[in-house]
């Protein structure tokens, strides 16, 4: 399929990699929805996007709002694309700390319920809206999701955030071989350390460090390195059911 005349759902659309995949589709010739808990950063993106996008606040975990936000795209014209960027960080727990006392539960549920139970929602949910296209070029849609290097190279305290986006790069596969029969294919990118606008809060020499950590390019990743793949995952027929490492080829360290 190509994205020239038609419509994307983007999550967490507003800022970081969702902003940059928004950006990549229109310059292919596409319109996009940029779903967002944040009206003030989706306004600015809409701004800044022009007439070829349009903004819904969404939460991932609602059905409601998520719906909303697959029909608002629907009406920009044939919705065949959907990316899963939203998300949260970890909560940097350990499971037991120095007095031997327990991690608290509620924030990993917490971390789970927004980022696999979220990731769930929206990909359940945009099947449903794929399934009623026509079949172009072999597909009804393509979905591309959001996991983490850490779903393989989890760091001391990122257990909650270690089990959502494994969660994440497990479904994938599984998603993949159960949406076949509708045409419709999904896949997921694994990033790396992003200089998104949550990584832009540490001071220039943490950041400086993290990149030096990267064996190849020594830089940290640029969120368009991310709508460049991602933009490839819903165009190219063959790729299915993949979890694509983007990250420079680093392992992290245990912490």
């Amino acid at each position: 399929m190509q994205i020239d005349g038609s419509s994307a759902l983007i999550t967490g659309g507003a800022s970081g990699l969702g902003l940059a995949t928004a950006r990549r589709i229109i310059d292919r010739g596409g319109k996009v929805v940029l779903a967002d808990i944040s009206e003030e950063q989706g306004e600015k993106a809409v701004a800044e996007l022009g007439s070829a996008a349009r903004f819904a606040r969404a939460d991932v975990t609602d059905e409601q709002s998520v719906g909303a936000a697959l029909d608002l795209a629907a009406q920009q014209g044939p919705l065949r694309f959907v990316v899963h960027c939203a998300g949260r960080g970890g909560d940097r727990t350990r499971i037991i700390d120095r007095e031997r006392k327990p991690g608290e539960l509620d924030t990993f549920s917490e971390v789970i319920r927004v980022n696999l139970i979220g990731t769930y929602n929206v990909l359940r949910l945009a099947a449903a809206k794929l399934a009623e296209n026509e079949v172009a070029d072999g597909d009804r849609g393509a979905i591309v999701l959001t996991a983490s290097v850490a779903a393989f190279d989890g760091q001391i305290g990122q257990t909650s955030y270690t089990a959502a986006k494994a969660g994440v790069h497990g479904m994938t596969l599984v998603a993949a071989r159960d949406l076949a029969s509708w045409q419709i294919r999904v896949n997921t990118i694994a990033p790396g350390i992003m200089d998104t606008p949550m990584l832009g809060r540490l001071r220039s020499d943490i950041r400086d460090s993290l990149a030096a950590t990267v064996p190849h390019p020594k830089r940290l990743g640029d969120p368009d390195d991310f709508g460049r793949l991602a933009v490839e995952l819903l165009e190219n027929p063959y790729l299915n059911g993949q979890t694509i490492r983007l990250d420079g080829a680093i392992r992290m360290a245990p912490r």
